[in-house]
């Protein structure tokens, strides 16, 4: 067996494991700070809309121009007034793309790139896009999101409890917040490609919250009529066991994208696959990191706060301090470490519902 699938095997059983949830106000932390860095992104330097949402036009050529695609950037945007964004296509031609254009705008744009390319009018393409075509493109990505939450948040409700939709809902918005975020620091364009991807990582990151929220309600049944663990032990043990899974799905998941993003995009210079290449790939990885840092210590700490829960942790303590002050039940003392993720003691197998003893 690998290292990677025995460390797996001995998480499962609760062996070894990390304090996920005593250790909660750090990786709140850190996630706050990332969320601030992320919306002064956001309000600083703002997002670049591409031209499906602002509109514009976009000037293609079959010919190879007479000068580069820099000095075809400034020439477009001389001609335009705005910034020009060109790529240079496989056969040698180039693609301009150039914002809030209109029709008599771009007639004149074309006439000026057709001198300075040194290609015939006739060659080059033009492609107007109108910018209430992109405002109901936008309207519909925040409509499908809001559905998309809304449906998210009944369907924990009713498979789990509401602390555990509440805390998905937390860890869902998280992860949009740091994507989108990622695209004003970076200057990316934001285009109909990053909204599909923004819509797939959610699906992703809601994947492992649910893979950990499965163990941790097996976990938890008849937690009162034990005292062997509080419910964020249990909770613990819960990130601990399905923790190497979601990080083999995660791995598996980014290794292609970032095929995409660092060669496809980077090496190769196709720049339209950034546009959902990034938003994968930052919103898989913030996906991973919130299911096990975010949204279970949420509901741990919600759960916390519950009456039942607060009594079980007295009467946990209470039995621990007498054990350990009649130097007595050393299992007691297992019980605490192995919860806790110190891995002490006897192993047990992760699944079986604790029993009062």
């Amino acid at each position: 067996m690998s290292r990677l699938g025995n460390l797996g095997a001995r998480l499962y059983r609760g062996e070894v494991g990390y304090d996920f949830i005593r250790n909660r106000k750090i990786w709140y932390g850190i996630s706050i700070l990332i969320t601030i860095t992320a919306i002064i992104g956001v309000a600083v330097g703002g997002l670049r809309m591409g031209i499906e949402f602002k509109g514009g036009a976009v000037f293609t050529t079959d010919t190879k121009a007479r000068i580069s695609t820099a000095q075809a950037t400034d020439v477009a945007t001389e001609a335009s007034g705005h910034m020009a964004i060109v790529q240079e296509l496989g056969n040698g031609g180039l693609r301009i793309q150039i914002t809030e254009v209109d029709t008599a705008k771009a007639n004149e744009i074309k006439e000026t790139l057709s001198d300075e390319l040194g290609i015939p009018a006739d060659d080059i393409n033009a492609d107007l896009v109108g910018p209430s075509w992109g405002e109901q493109i936008a309207n519909k990505a925040w409509t499908g999101l809001g559905v998309f939450m809304v449906l998210v948040v009944i369907y924990l409700a009713i498979a789990f409890e509401w602390r555990m939709a509440v805390a998905a809902l937390i860890a869902l918005i998280h992860d949009i917040t740091i994507t989108v975020g990622v695209y004003a620091l970076v200057g990316f364009e934001v285009t109909p490609g990053t909204v599909i991807g923004l819509l797939t990582i959610l699906g992703y990151s809601l994947y492992d919250t649910v893979v950990v929220f499965d163990s941790l309600k097996e976990g938890q049944k008849d937690i009162t009529k034990q005292t062997r663990f509080t419910y964020s032990e249990i909770a613990n043990r819960s990130i601990n066991s399905t923790l190497v899974r979601s990080i083999n799905t995660t791995v598996v998941a980014l290794l292609p994208v970032a095929g995409l993003l660092f060669i496809g995009g980077g090496v190769f210079g196709a720049g339209m696959l950034n546009d959902i290449s990034l938003s994968l790939f930052v919103g898989l990885a913030a996906g991973a990191y919130s299911s096990i840092f975010i949204a279970t210590p949420l509901v741990a700490d919600l759960k916390e706060r519950e009456p039942q829960m607060k009594a079980l942790k007295k009467r946990v303590l209470a039995k621990r301090a007498a054990a350990a002050a009649k130097g007595e039940s050393p299992d007691d003392r297992h019980d605490a470490a192995e919860a806790a993720g110190t891995g002490i003691g006897r192993p047990r197998s992760h699944g079986s519902t604790p029993g009062k003893r």
